[in-house]
């Protein structure tokens, strides 16, 4: 007999096939394609079916932005899951950025039972509903364990998730595999966690921090039968030592399909053989009755994202996101200003996000604001030393490496295996000159502050968003780093505000920096 395992990650609270560029789009994405293709599935699918959600749901896109700030109940978004009536669903790092009572809100609207064995509480019971869960599929005994990446601490604001503790993915597992197997039949782990090594080499493909354990949970715990990941936003469908692995992108692109071939062996039932695959919805057709569900929420959403906020004097698109990571963009300075205006710093940090940022066009409206910015960040102002920013700007120039033709070109371990553009920061109130040229951590050549050197002992408040605030992203410079002040408004309202006080921008650059190969005349 066989078992199909049907699973969606980091979804983001896309749910109609668009990235709310256009009020109305036909794009390869989207909850209700994916939900199209699970019902196809069902159908047609040889044996039984379940269906897994794992992580990074109710934050991501305008819509979830709207649902969150104008109807604060999740249950907008995830009352698309009980439609669907998912087996289970993963508590991913992204539920946390809208606090916790919105997550526990999120987690009780859910029919099927919300999954992670390494979040605890102060009494040592789960955030979650069930560490693990065991569904009866004609007999047999499916056991599924949620995971979810321990990194959160890194990102979230302490106050956020105060009272809770993170324990390894992998040394759970360890725990729980064993325990399930004496139970089930079969043990599913869905883990909204990622790969820190290469699946066919095991070299290491990032630091090994914790964040992603998805290679050792594979190479040092027997017993799981298939493996679902995510957190990465990377397509994956392939066996690893023996076991069937998907992790299926984002934005519901692709469905991830494991089939089990399981046979009967006397008073229990083992796995012969599987396959691992990743259904692409291009092409699909929308789930009618989602559509039909939501259709009124969604024209709230985009009578909302077309409300006009303000104009710009000048030019604020970005047509070259690669040439506005080298030379001061107007975008760039005034998102940092911004920063720097509610935040009150000496200097302020930013980035552009991915390649997908494009700027401002004459009118501005919200959904150019929550396309731009789609991150819920806050504000966080930190003091730092000159070696600290330093070191800060030096680790942000390894974004750039000079390719085999002398030209600066981007790193590749800010591509693969997952784009990290939001990890190269630019910095307003201090000028510098980063030379691609010159070996890593060595490149800052020129660091100025109000047209002084800044010196290592020097002292200034930054205001970054929190992410980057409590080291998010390996700052490690900043870790551990009290807060002086912060704004607990997000960015995008911030902007939003601001924008509405000015009523129109000035597209102006100070081109406080510059980035450049001092091999080139």
């Amino acid at each position: 007999m066989k078992l199909t395992i049907l699973a969606t990650s980091d979804v983001h609270g896309y749910i109609y096939p668009t990235d709310y560029r256009e009020a109305v789009a036909d794009e390869p994405m989207g909850l209700l394609k994916t939900s199209e293709l699970i019902r196809k599935e069902r159908i047609t699918a040889e044996g039984e079916v379940l269906y897994i959600e794992n992580g990074d749901f109710i934050q991501g896109s305008p819509l979830a932005q709207y649902v969150n700030e104008n109807k604060n109940n999740p249950i907008y978004l995830t009352q698309t899951l009980n439609k669907l009536k998912a087996d289970a669903s993963v508590i991913g790092n992204h539920e946390f950025n809208f606090g916790m009572d919105y997550l526990k809100e999120a987690i009780k609207s859910m029919d099927a039972p919300v999954l992670s064995a390494n979040i605890f509480k102060e009494d040592g019971s789960y955030l979650a509903d069930k560490p693990a869960v065991i569904i009866n599929k004609n007999g047999i005994k499916v056991a599924i364990l949620g995971l979810t990446t321990q990194y959160i601490p890194k990102w979230e604001h302490p106050e956020t998730i105060k009272g809770l503790r993170f324990a390894s993915a992998f040394e759970t597992a360890q725990e729980w595999v064993p325990r399930l197997r004496e139970e089930a039949d079969v043990i599913i782990v869905s883990y909204h966690g990622g790969f820190e090594s290469d699946l066919e080499t095991g070299e290491p493909t990032e630091r090994h921090t914790g964040e992603n354990e998805g290679y050792k949970i594979l190479s040092e715990i027997d017993g799981i039968d298939a493996f679902i990941t995510g957190h990465q936003h990377r397509e994956i469908a392939t066996i690893v030592n023996g076991v069937p692995v998907i992790q299926p992108g984002q934005r519901g692109m692709n469905l991830g399909k494991i089939v089990l071939e399981i046979e009967e062996d006397l008073d229990s039932y083992r796995v012969l053989d599987s396959e691992a695959h990743l259904l692409p919805i291009e092409g699909s057709a929308v789930n009618q009755e989602l559509k039909d569900l939501l259709d009124p929420l969604q024209l709230e959403v985009n009578e909302w994202l077309d409300q006009a906020i303000g104009h710009t004097q000048g030019d604020m698109k970005i047509k070259n996101p690669f040439e506005a990571r080298m030379h001061e963009h107007p975008y760039v300075e005034f998102i940092n200003q911004v920063q720097l205006h509610y935040g009150k710093g000496d200097i302020s940090s930013t980035a552009l996000f991915s390649d997908l940022v494009t700027g401002y066009g004459d009118e501005i409206t919200i959904r150019d604001i929550l396309v731009n910015y789609p991150f819920p960040n806050t504000l966080a102002v930190i003091k730092v030393t000159g070696a600290e920013l330093k070191a800060s700007i030096e680790q942000v120039a390894n974004y750039f490496i000079i390719d085999e033709n002398n030209d600066i070109a981007v790193n590749p371990t800010y591509i693969k295996p997952k784009p990290q553009a939001y990890n190269y920061d630019m910095y307003e109130g201090i000028d510098y000159k980063i030379d691609v040229s010159k070996a890593v951590g060595e490149r800052v050549v020129y660091l100025a502050y109000k047209g002084k050197e800044v010196k290592a002992e020097d002292e200034f408040e930054l205001v970054t968003n929190q992410y980057r605030a409590i080291g998010g992203g390996n700052f490690a410079m900043f870790e551990g780093k009290e807060f002086i002040r912060e704004v607990n408004v997000s960015m995008s309202d911030l902007i939003i505000q601001y924008i509405q006080e000015k009523e129109e921008l000035n597209a102006t650059v100070n081109d406080n920096f510059i980035v450049f190969n001092g091999n080139q005349k």
